[in-house]
This record gives C-alpha cells, sequence and structure tokens, in this order.
C-alpha cells in the first residue's frame, strides 16, 4: 500500500496589505519590515469570511487538480488556530459546502505546525482503516482575527490564507510520503500565545480590552527554538529515508520569516537556490503557509516526478515537525 497525493489547491483574500499600507497605521516602515522578515505584502480576509470559506475555496481547486468530486472524498483534517467556531469543527462546516457527505471530519491545533500534523494523522488513518481512501489535508488561516493591529512587532507578520492536498490510498508501494517526524513542548507554551479567549482565561471586557484576544510572541526566542526544533526534524527524516541535503529539489520551510527560513537551509547545508519561498507575498500565514507553498510549486511546474520534497514547520505549542516527500 502507498499514500500518494493526486491534487493540491489554494486560495487567499484578494486584499493586499503592504508595509506601505502598515507605514500608516503603526510605526514601522517598509524597509524595517523587510531587511528582518522578507515580508512585502500579506493577503487579508475581510469582516464576512470565515475559516471555513478560505478552505473551501481552497478544496475545490484542489478536487478540480485530483480529477474527483467532493463526495469521493472519506476524510477531512482542517490544521488551524482561527477555528471559525469553538464547535462545529471548521472540518464540518468546510465539508458542507464543498459537498463531501461522505467524508469524516475533524480540526486539529497544532498552531503553524497544524498541517504538517494533519498530514500525519491523515496517512496514518488511510493506512489503519479500508473505508478510508482519500482525504482533504487542509491548512487554513484567518489570522488576521487575532493580530492586534496597533502592536508593531506582530501585525506585520500574519497573514490569512488556505492550502491543500489530496491523498490517496494505493495498491502499490510507492508512496509520496517517506518518513516525517513530530515534536511537542509544553513547558514554552507562553512563548507563542493567544492568552485568552478559552476555558483558562475567558474573554471579559476587562481582559478584552487588556488584549488578551491577540497573538503575543517571544521573537527572540522563538527563532532560536525554531531553527533548532526544525532542523533536527528535517535531519531525521532524511536519516531515516537515507536521503541527503543534496539530493532535496526543494526544502519548504513554514514561511514565518527568512531569517529563519536562511538559518535553517544553511544548517542543513541546503542551497537557498533550494528553499521555496513565497512569504514575500503572503506573510506569515501559519497553518495555511506551507499547503500555499506545496500548491505554488505544483502549479508552476517547480517540481517533477521523483523529486524530494522536505517540509518543515513550527508553531505554538511548542510544536513543530518535518515531513519528507517523494513527488
Amino acid at each position: 500500500m502507498g499514500i500518494k497525493i493526486i491534487g493540491t489547491g489554494s486560495y487567499t483574500p484578494e486584499r493586499v496589505l503592504t508595509n506601505l499600507d502598515l507605514e500608516k497605521m503603526v510605526d514601522t516602515n517598509d524597509e524595517w519590515i523587510s531587511t528582518r522578515t522578507g515580508i512585502k505584502e500579506r493577503r487579508i480576509a475581510d469582516e464576512n469570511t470565515a475559516t471555513s470559506d478560505l478552505a473551501s475555496r481552497a478544496c475545490i481547486e484542489a478536487l478540480k487538480s485530483a480529477n474527483i468530486t467532493a463526495e469521493d472524498i472519506d476524510l477531512i483534517i482542517v490544521g488551524t488556530a482561527t477555528a471559525d467556531k469553538a464547535f462545529p469543527s471548521t472540518a464540518c462546516l468546510t465539508q458542507a459546502k464543498i459537498g463531501a457527505k461522505n467524508a469524516v471530519c475533524f480540526d486539529l491545533s497544532a498552531a503553524c505546525s497544524g498541517f504538517l500534523y494533519s498530514l500525519e494523522v491523515a496517512e496514518s488513518m488511510l493506512a489503519a482503516k479500508p473505508q478510508y481512501k482519500r482525504a482533504l489535508v487542509i491548512g487554513a488561516e484567518k489570522f488576521s482575527s487575532l493580530v492586534n493591529w496597533k502592536d508593531r512587532n506582530t501585525c506585520i507578520l500574519f497573514g490569512d490564507g488556505a492550502g491543500v492536498v489530496v491523498i490517496e490510498k494505493t495498491d502499490g508501494e510507492t508512496s509520496s510520503i517517506l518518513a516525517s517526524h513530530m515534536g511537542s513542548n509544553g513547558d514554552h507554551e507562553k512563548l507563542l500565545q493567544v492568552p485568552g479567549g478559552g476555558t483558562a482565561l475567558p474573554i471579559t471586557k476587562e481582559n478584552f480590552d487588556e488584549g488578551h484576544q491577540y497573538v503575543t510572541m517571544e521573537g527572540q526566542e522563538v527563532f532560536k527554538k525554531a531553527v533548532t526544533a526544525m532542523v533536527t526534524s528535517c535531519k531525521k527524516v532524511m536519516e531515516e529515508s537515507g536521503i541527503t541535503a543534496d539530493q532535496i529539489k526543494w526544502l519548504i520551510p513554514h514561511q514565518a520569516n527568512y531569517r529563519i527560513l536562511k538559518a535553517v537551509a544553511s544548517r542543513l547545508k541546503i542551497s537557498e537556490d533550494n528553499v521555496f519561498m513565497n512569504l514575500d507575498k503572503f506573510g506569515n500565514t501559519s497553518a495555511a503557509s506551507i499547503g500555499l507553498a506545496v500548491d505554488e510549486m505544483n502549479k508552476t511546474g517547480s517540481v517533477s516526478e521523483g523529486d524530494y520534497v522536505l517540509l518543515t514547520a513550527f508553531g505554538g505549542g511548542l510544536t513543530w515537525g518535518a515531513t519528507l516527500l517523494r513527488w
């Protein structure tokens, strides 16, 4: 049995928020943002658009790419930190919008690592159960809803979007997913979090006014831990697969910050020419970023059959991971 990627899709909102736009909102400038993050612009959803809307539009693209219908899908997993509601799940809401009436649906919360965690879970479920043959693996975020637009340290980073892959169980031994490694450390949860809104700190008028509903981040500590964790995971999957750095056609890291991407590539001894980056256009889209990059890579013909593609991510939790694909 093998697991193959048979389609990809993505969607980003029409509204573009540039660094020059941000100059009018907070005390920052284009040069400062560009040199420190590599981000030039990001996409922002309007108030009437929910995460499931982003996800469903990306799914429609992915289904067309795979040449199947929504009713052919047995499983939908949405990696997201910005669910439409506490419940029902964003996956169920996406299911209804695309008509995937035969699918089992649930969300997975692993922050920016959500896409890789979802891919790992979907692969395992397809392998374990005969009734699951095809899955939509979705990373979708309306992260602008968690951003304090008066905080220049975080509002410059994030954008909205969704990325999807369709995976299918095959009779052959060849698989798109060669190896994966995931990790977590809850001891450092305060480094990257949204403090309020859950049962630990329900939102009240008082703590709403204090901004507890917004994302907070200790940037320098996150940088150090992100680079170390992603490099470690990547080395583990390459070692398990017997693949060396010079065989990697594309390294697709979570699109968080150019300096993080550059540091990860350097430590892995992978040339920057082989690092797929689109954060200049979309910013940090959290769990959506890898799916967005994979779809762009696929649609632009940047990858060929047999190419090795290394995915890696790091997010709040702390969570991290890496997955090695053979296209």
